[in-house]
């Protein structure tokens, strides 16, 4: 497990279980997104059994594309793991709905800790999950989440 520095492998379990299937060895790596049910099988009798395609090609469907980017381009899995897949501290929630100062602090740092782009606030399904109940709720404009 030394040598697995790459930065997907920050995107799972950081042990994997080793698992027999069909009596071949191999590491089952889980994913660590927390809706994600995923687990990458790496068969040990293969020539390709360091091969982190698969991985790659699973952080693209659940994570997204500019994530995976901003993985490769970190080039280390510790580095990856803090500063994209996990945040430090318990995270709590708040039964009190936000000012409009509040939720543009919150959105801007969602999008940004996410690396995700700004042009989210303007997606159809940000905003009925933000409107959700709350149909007059404030959302800011891209402009203003990339200018803060």
């Amino acid at each position: 497990m030394d040598e697995w520095v790459s930065p997907v492998y920050a995107f799972f379990d950081p042990t994997p279980h080793i698992v027999e299937i069909d009596g071949r060895r191999a590491h089952k790596f889980k994913c660590c997104a927390k809706a994600c049910k995923a687990s990458i099988h790496r068969f040990l009798d293969k020539k390709d059994a360091r091969s982190t395609s698969n991985m790659h090609k699973h952080i693209k469907s659940c994570w997204g594309k500019e994530i995976l980017s901003a993985a490769d381009e970190a080039k280390d899995a510790n580095k990856v793991h803090t500063k994209i897949v996990g945040r430090k501290g318990k995270l709590t929630y708040s039964h009190h709905q936000h000012t409009w100062a509040e939720t543009k602090v919150e959105i801007v740092r969602w999008v940004s800790e996410s690396l995700r782009l700004f042009e989210v606030v303007k997606d159809q399904g940000f905003q009925l999950l933000m409107k959700m109940g709350r149909p007059e709720y404030y959302l800011p404009l891209p402009s203003t989440v990339s200018h803060c």
